[in-house]
C-alpha cells in the first residue's frame, strides 16, 4: 500500500517527481575508485540514469567515457558535459534545434557552476579542488547539486 501511495505521489499531474538526487549518491561515494571507479562524467550520467530513470542501457552509458578528463583535453569539465547530456535527455523532445528551452537550462547550469567554482575547465578545477583522498568529488558534487536543483525546479512547472 505504501508503495502504491509513493508511486501515485511521485506521478502527480503526469509528471515524475524525483525524491532521490544525484548529489545524494555522490555524497555517499557513488562511483568511487574503490567501487565502480567511474570518471566525473560517468558519475553524473550513471547516477542520473539511476535517479532520474533515464532508461539508458549499458552501451548508451558508455558515451559518458568520452567526456572524461574534459574530453581528454582538460577543457570543459566532464561532470558539466554529462550534466548537459542529462538535461538534454530530460528536456529535449526530438532534437536540439526544436527550441531554446534546453539550451537555456544548460547555460544556467554552466553559468551558476562557473560563478561558484570560478572555472568550468577540468585542469583549473583539478588544481583548485582535487584531493588525493577524494579526487574530484567536490567538483562532481557541485555539478550534481546544480543539476538536481534545475531538474527539480523544471519538473515542478
Amino acid at each position: 500500500m505504501l508503495l502504491v501511495f509513493l508511486y501515485v505521489l511521485s506521478n502527480l499531474n503526469g509528471l515524475i517527481y524525483y525524491t532521490n538526487m544525484i548529489s545524494k549518491l555522490i555524497k555517499n561515494d557513488f562511483g568511487i575508485k574503490e567501487k565502480e571507479d567511474y570518471s566525473c562524467s560517468e558519475k553524473i550520467l550513471y547516477g542520473a540514469n539511476e535517479v532520474y530513470n533515464l532508461g539508458l542501457d549499458k552501451e548508451s552509458l558508455k558515451l559518458a567515457a568520452g567526456l572524461s578528463g574534459g574530453v581528454y583535453t582538460e577543457k570543459l569539465c566532464g561532470a558539466l558535459s554529462a550534466s548537459a547530456m542529462v538535461l538534454a535527455k530530460l528536456f529535449v523532445k526530438d532534437r536540439a534545434h526544436e527550441g531554446d528551452y534546453c539550451g537555456i537550462l544548460i547555460k544556467e547550469l554552466i553559468s551558476r557552476y562557473e560563478d561558484e567554482m570560478k572555472s568550468t575547465t577540468c585542469n583549473n578545477l583539478k588544481d583548485d579542488f582535487r584531493t588525493e583522498e577524494d579526487g574530484c568529488k567536490a567538483v562532481v558534487l557541485r555539478a550534481a547539486e546544480i543539476l538536481d536543483e534545475i531538474v527539480q525546479r523544471e519538473q515542478g512547472k
